[in-house]
């Protein structure tokens, strides 16, 4: 009999090893999928947010109300003007302005991009009255003025110009926006093409020589915010064992030190800007302590998704509505409205005017770093009042729970005490494990 059992016996005992090894495995391997899958939901959500984003205010960019001006007060400048409104449907705002000094002071603050001048030797006579030989000018002048009716009845109806003689030109502010001024240039050129004389294209101001374009202040704003909420990810998920007011020290201290690189890559290490360095650093440094402390005191309520909350509002909707690469007038109007009041623009567009526009409208951007700023201290106040919360409610949950713990030993026997501990222990130890791992891939997303 023995002979006829053993088989079986040992039959039976590799096939019941056999089937609890799989049995366990898919278990293991389904909760960690589960555990995967889940986390795989923040990077495919800033895949999501970042294209929505970034093709929906770059991928087609054209002139909404761009604000233009035709030099002059004649009436071949007023049907001039009229007629490019009528013909732009909207994407343009052409006005008239009577001198060409006066469309200089709009390009310097940024209330028109564009200055076509129909007659630039005519209008050039007005500037250099002040200095000096005055009835020459007007002799001049008057002399031109005689040409360009004479010239204007044989050539105006032929080429639907009454400019008068003199080569056209154009007046633009590169340091406020390249794209701007590339835009009001292709559009003016093929007017002067018809005026019959090659465009003079005349620079009022422009960028540092080392940033020709004007857009290293964009990559600037992309290094300082990189720097700004990377750094939320660590001091909120590392420093989640602090207290709120150590994090926000650490925050605003890492706030000093992202400035200061930002101000140095402007400066000496690039060359950005020739000068206002201080300005710059200052703006750096209201737009970096910003970001660090909303950042801080969202991680309070949104833990491991504060990565992805933070990378919406200062990467996906940031980025997009700061004016960098294109301004407000070439962006649709969800990303215009958002250059009215978000914290990217208020520093890109603060820099401009601090460098490069004498300081116009400086203090209107200024007060929005500020608003931000003061937007993460009410934050942080928020988020303190939060744990305080918390942590009261933690503090008599544990109590009752050491009440009803104490009530069990009381009525049984003493022993199974301190295995009472130690299973009350393996959960918290689960669970600061759990939150460990969660802070790490929050970290490590985030950098």
């Amino acid at each position: 009999m023995s002979t006829v059992r053993r088989p079986d016996h040992h039959r039976s005992a590799p096939q019941g090893g056999h089937r609890a090894a799989p049995a366990g495995r898919p278990a293991a391997h389904a909760a960690g999928l589960r555990h995967v899958l889940a986390h795989l939901v923040t990077p495919l959500l800033m895949c999501i947010g970042m294209g929505l984003a970034y093709l929906g205010a770059f991928a087609h960019p054209a002139p909404h109300h761009l604000p233009v001006a035709v030099v002059g007060s004649s009436r071949s400048a007023q049907l001039l003007a009229q007629s490019i409104n009528d013909k732009s449907g909207g994407d343009l705002e052409a006005r008239t302005v009577p001198h060409r000094a006066i469309a200089v002071e709009q390009l310097k603050h940024q209330d028109i991009f564009g200055a076509y001048v129909m007659n630039a030797t005519a209008q050039t006579q007005p500037q250099e009255r002040p200095q000096g030989q005055t009835q020459e000018h007007t002799q001049a002048q008057a002399q031109e003025r005689t040409q360009g009716q004479m010239q204007g009845q044989t050539r105006g109806e032929a080429r639907g110009e009454a400019g008068g003689q003199g080569a056209p030109e154009l007046l633009v502010a590169t340091a406020g926006s390249d794209t701007s001024a590339s835009v009001v240039q292709k559009i003016f050129t093929p007017l002067a093409a018809r005026q019959g004389a090659p465009l003079k294209v005349t620079d009022v101001a422009p960028p540092a020589e080392d940033d020709p374009t004007g857009q290293g202040i964009f990559f600037l704003l992309v290094a300082i915010s990189i720097g700004s909420y990377a750094s939320v990810a660590v001091i909120g998920g590392a420093g989640a064992v602090l207290p709120l007011r150590l994090r926000a020290a650490l925050a605003i201290g890492t706030s000093v030190v992202v400035s200061l690189i930002g101000a140095a890559f402007a400066g000496p290490v690039f060359h950005l800007v020739d000068h206002g360095l201080w300005g710059l650093w200052g703006m750096a440094w209201l737009y970096s302590a910003g970001v660090l402390l909303i950042g801080t005191g969202l991680h309070t309520f949104l833990k491991r998704w504060t990565t992805l909350g933070v990378m919406a509002l200062f990467v996906m909707l940031n980025f997009t509505s700061s004016g960098g690469i294109f301004r407000p007038e070439m962006q649709n109007g969800f990303f215009a409205a958002l250059h009215s009041f978000w914290n990217g623009a208020g520093f890109v567009e603060g820099l401009r005017s601090h460098v490069y526009f004498d300081g116009y409208g400086l203090s209107g951007h200024v007060w929005t770093l500020v608003g931000w700023l003061l937007v993460g201290v009410l934050m942080v106040g928020l988020a303190g009042l939060a744990e305080r919360r918390r942590r009261a409610a933690e503090a008599e949950t544990a109590a009752n729970a050491a009440a009803v713990a104490a009530a069990a030993v009381a009525a049984t026997v003493p022993e199974p005490r301190p295995q009472r501990s130690v299973g009350a222990a393996a959960p918290v130890t689960a669970t600061a494990a759990d939150e460990a791992m969660e802070e790490e891939m929050e970290e490590a997303v985030g950098v």
